[in-house]
């Protein structure tokens, strides 16, 4: 049986890549490499360089590291000619055109000889005008990917640095076996973890050497790939290549702006969002977009837009490691009101790298700027610019007054929004009783990379998922079984003292066990701040008595309602403002003992790093911020406490672990989630999440929904005569109950004090949805403003003794139960979780439901390096044999049978194809099963149904271990 040779596969790639308009040309080693270049520039330069003057070039390209060579390539080199005139020459690019523009000139050539530690051949080099800039490893079908990686690393080690060192100009590394082609930049310190697959706008892979050859090794693409999308890293010093997802993201924006004419009435239209899920890179894909757009001279200024102000300054930070000093932060609102209107800042130096046009600021001070008379009359030169906005984090930015402030202001506007989680129908929360998705603010998803996406790509970490504790009666516990479950007062069990306890030694007990002994660090995320305290507390007693030796920091806003904040995901409008009057009538007491608290804890946190940070003034307290971000991303600090701070936009990769005593659901539940799963090395395979509350079901949920890249984005709204009409039947059954105001205190009794406190919040939720009518008028309607007023008030105030004669009345259980801590439940995205899938598939009823699930069970199976092989058998089984099933039937034991009998007719069909004895080779299978030994290449031969010759043997052997390795990865692995 034949199979292609290494060699094969390298003479097919050169003669591919000559059908693509690649010059071969033969380099038998240095020499012939150097005068190459040689010929290459005088071609680009349209010059002769004499031996002096070349020798000059060479001389100059010696210096430097691999970064260094980089940005030499981005340059201008002066030569002084033999006349001693001085002449630029431009090394690289003659032109970044692509297509039949592409002045640049490619070669490849293959197996040139360098002499360094070793003498060792390169297989395949591209040439870009002279310079070795891509180099392609390959190895035979059958071999391990990493072993061209390996190679690699060897050529770097051993002679890359020989002679003229030219190959240290290499910008991007290919590895192939065949079947699976990778790409990365060239880095004096190269990971495995850092080589990306390509693939094609949808995410689908392109693993086959000739499909990838197709689409990335074509001049017009490389041209592109090197000119624009490999990032020159000025903090680290190295390379970035920028993965697919952001490649289609990026074009997908500039074809936008691109065939936008900015005018006002095309705004909706030219908009758009990216939707990549959270820890895949969006800060470099939002820079690079940024960056192209603003060398567009259809563009006046590119401005990106983040919510909070340490984004603000850490997003500065990043686009200057991208582009060294290309932006300022805008440290408050007059300075960005300079660098819009281009007006230098009093006294303040000008940076002269500053990209004029590129401005990076907060959502807030861009409202100020819009909205503040003093800005206002220089501002409206502004008015009618072409302006581009990206939006940062705009799932959580983008759906109040701000956003609207900002679109009236900037007619010329175009809008960009870029989001892990946007906030689709199923997840969107009523603002003024109208609910709106990323798409009503910012048009059509431009490209998505949802997280299933991103785990198979191993760009961030799959979750693995604990759910530990329950609550149990104590043995004679006098119990009363007829009190309703509402009557409990969960509020007090889930706050009790007795399991806050419990809960904290459960952290201590196993922190060191979840983080490998504190090579990683924790955050803890919790219900609000009165828990906080309490946990923080438990914790520094617990130290104090010697239990634990962990570093413990807190942050949290002392705001007397800050705790409620994300609680309140899919309540109404109402209930906030209930809720948020009930905190504040609640006193300034609540907010000057929270306040206190965070005083002494940041104490703490002073005595335990030498600072002296305090909430005292707002500056201290913004620099405390950034200080305990900086030491949790160090992992100086073992476990930090939070309410809702560092659960989104917080990017620390020594942290693997998060504990969990919160309601989390849908984008809030992905996002704090997220905090564990960023790529870091070998030993971080996971991200840990430990909840304390039963979140099962809200995990399930929220994977599925960002696993689906085909959400309900469209809310039907109601029209304005049907909201009147609505309006007016609420009206109608209000006057049933209480036909006058002074009727509200002549209810008889609680029962139906509730009918008019529900009734009339159903009234109020129809005229805010009236109100975002332009031309709503409350005339129109069956009530008159002061009347709607008035029932507002008696509203009000029966609603609160409603409220808090339910609490009083809340029946205590504290004294009967008990508080166990153990492992209830764990999660991994691996087959039992698509089994538990499967179940839940097999129970639903309408086909719509059934066919959002399989695509979504279909994502996850493909998101998993693990369950790639058993993805067919998956989809098979799905498709067409769950439905056979009974209903009363066990879905795991079907699956089961299903699969003992695929892997029955697999060995059948591999003994045939082989020419293996059937009974034999079902006898190796067997014993793998029981030891997990790998038979040895004499077990396949004495298998065979005829002797193999010597010949035999070396041609067949290696085939049939190949195929019985991924026989095992198929059916015997990861199960």
């Amino acid at each position: 049986m034949n199979y292609q040779s290494e060699q094969q596969l390298e003479d097919d790639l050169v003669a591919q890549l000559n059908a693509q308009k690649f010059e071969v040309i033969k380099l038998k080693d240095n020499a012939a490499l150097v005068a190459n270049l040689k010929a290459q520039l005088e071609k680009v330069n349209d010059c002769t360089l004499s031996d002096t003057e070349f020798s000059q070039v060479l001389g100059k390209l010696e210096k430097g590291n691999i970064f260094t060579k980089a940005k030499i390539l981005r340059d201008q080199l002066d030569v002084t000619l033999d006349n001693g005139d001085s002449r630029h020459l431009t090394l690289l690019f003659a032109s970044p055109d692509d297509g039949a523009q592409n002045k640049n000139h490619f070669q490849v050539t293959q197996q040139v000889t360098v002499k360094g530690v070793y003498t060792n051949r390169y297989d395949v080099t591209i040439l870009v005008n002279g310079f070795p800039l891509i180099q392609i490893e390959l190895k035979r079908r059958g071999l391990e990917l990493k072993e061209a990686f390996n190679q690699v690393k060897r050529y770097q080690k051993h002679s890359y640095h020989a002679n003229h060192a030219l190959f240290n100009y290499i910008q991007l590394f290919v590895i192939s076996n065949g079947v699976n082609t990778q790409y990365f930049s060239n880095n004096a310190e190269m990971s495995s973890k850092q080589t990306f697959d390509w693939t094609d706008v949808n995410n689908k892979r392109i693993g086959q050497l000739t499909d990838f050859t197709r689409t990335f090794l074509t001049p017009s693409h490389l041209t592109t790939m090197l000119t624009q999308y490999i990032v020159l890293n000025e903090t680290g010093k190295f390379l970035m290549v920028l993965r697919p997802y952001q490649f289609y993201a990026v074009e997908a924006i500039i074809d936008k702006v691109n065939s936008s004419d900015g005018l006002p009435d095309d705004a909706s239209f030219d908009n758009g969002y990216i939707w990549h899920t959270t820890g895949s890179g969006k800060t470099l894909t939002s820079f690079k977009a940024a960056q192209i757009m603003t060398s567009l001279s259809n563009v006046d200024k590119v401005v990106f837009v983040v919510d909070r102000r340490d984004l603000d300054y850490q997003t500065a930070l990043e686009f200057n490691a991208f582009a060294k000093g290309c932006v300022d932060s805008t440290d408050n609102t007059r300075m960005l009101f300079h660098q819009l209107i281009d007006k230098p800042v009093k006294g303040k130096k000008i940076n002269e790298n500053r990209n004029s046009k590129l401005v990076v600021t907060t959502l807030q001070k861009l409202n100020n700027v819009v909205t503040k008379q003093r800005y206002l009359q220089e501002m409206s030169a502004l008015q009618d610019k072409r302006i581009v906005f990206i939006f940062d984090e705009c799932h959580r930015s983008q759906f109040g007054d701000t956003h609207r402030n900002i679109t009236q202001f900037f007619k010329g506007a175009q809008l960009f929004g870029f989001t892990g989680t946007p906030i689709f129908a199923t997840n969107a929360v009523a603002k003024k009783s109208i609910k709106k998705t990323t798409k009503d603010l910012f048009g059509e998803c431009l490209h998505p990379y949802v997280i299933v996406d991103a785990i198979r790509d191993n760009n961030v970490l799959k979750f693995a998922i604990e759910y530990v504790g329950r609550y149990q009666y104590k043995d004679g516990s006098n119990n009363n079984l007829d009190i309703e479950v509402e009557d409990i007062d969960t509020k007090e069990l889930l706050g009790s003292p007795a399991r806050l306890d419990k809960i904290t030694d459960y952290i201590i007990d196993h922190h060191n066990r979840k983080t490998h002994s504190r090579d990683y660090n924790a955050m803890f995320c919790v219900s609000g701040v009165p828990e906080l305290i309490q946990y923080y507390e438990l914790l520094a007693k617990k130290k104090a008595e010697g239990k634990h030796n962990l570093k413990i920091a807190t942050i949290f806003s002392y705001e007397a309602n800050e705790e409620e904040e994300y609680e309140l995901d899919g309540g109404d409008a109402d209930e906030v403002r209930e809720i948020a009057t009930r905190y504040l009538n609640a006193g300034q007491s609540v907010k000057m003992h929270s306040r206190d608290k965070l005083e002494s804890f940041i104490a703490d946190y002073n005595q335990m790093f030498g600072t002296s940070y305090t909430t005292k003034d707002n500056e201290s307290f913004y620099n405390y911020y950034k200080n305990i971000s900086k030491r949790v991303k160090a992992k100086e600090v073992d476990i930090l406490l939070v309410v809702n701070m560092f659960l989104t936009g917080f990017d620390a990769p020594k942290l693997n672990t998060l504990y969990v005593d919160k309601n989390l659901k849908y984008h809030g539940l992905v996002q704090a989630f997220s905090r564990t799963n960023r790529l870091l090395d070998e030993t971080k395979s996971h991200g840990n999440v430990v909840c304390f509350r039963n979140l099962k079901k809200a995990a399930d949920e929220a994977f599925t929904l960002f696993s689906n890249k085909n959400p309900i984005e469209d809310i039907e709204t109601p029209s304005y005569n049907e909201l009147i009409g609505d309006f007016d039947k609420a009206h109608s059954a209000l006057m049933a109950i209480t036909p006058t105001v002074e009727s509200v205190d002549g209810l008889p009794d609680e029962d139906a004090q509730k009918l008019f406190v529900l009734q009339f919040r159903l009234l109020m939720q129809l005229k805010n949805m009236l109100s975002n009518f332009a031309d709503f008028d409350m005339n129109e309607t069956a009530m008159d403003e002061q009347t709607f007023q008035d029932f507002t008030s008696k509203y009000a105030d029966l609603s609160r003794q409603i409220r808090e004669s339910s609490i009083k009345e809340k029946v205590s259980i504290l004294d009967d139960v008990d508080f166990e801590l153990e492992l209830l439940h764990r999660d991994e995205v691996n087959v039992t979780y698509i089994l538990q899938l499967l179940r839940d598939l097999h129970g639903e009823d309408s086909e719509e439901a059934k066919a959002k699930k399989r695509q979504v069970i279909a994502n996850l199976v493909a998101s998993d390096p693990t369950l790639l092989s058993k993805k067919e058998l998956i989809e098979r089984f799905m498709l067409d044999h769950l439905d056979g099933i009974p209903a009363s039937a066990d879905v795991e034991e079907e699956f089961e049978f299903f699969w003992e009998k695929e892997k029955r007719l697999a060995i059948e069909a591999f003994a045939d194809e082989q020419k293996l004895n059937r009974e034999r080779l079902g006898q190796l299978v067997a014993r793998y099963e029981l030891s997990d030994e790998m038979p040895l290449r004499d077990d396949f031969a004495e298998a065979l149904e005829t002797k193999p010759s010597i010949l035999q043997r070396k041609r067949v052997l290696p085939i049939i271990t190949d195929k019985f390795k991924h026989f095992v990865d198929t059916f015997m692995s990861g199960f």
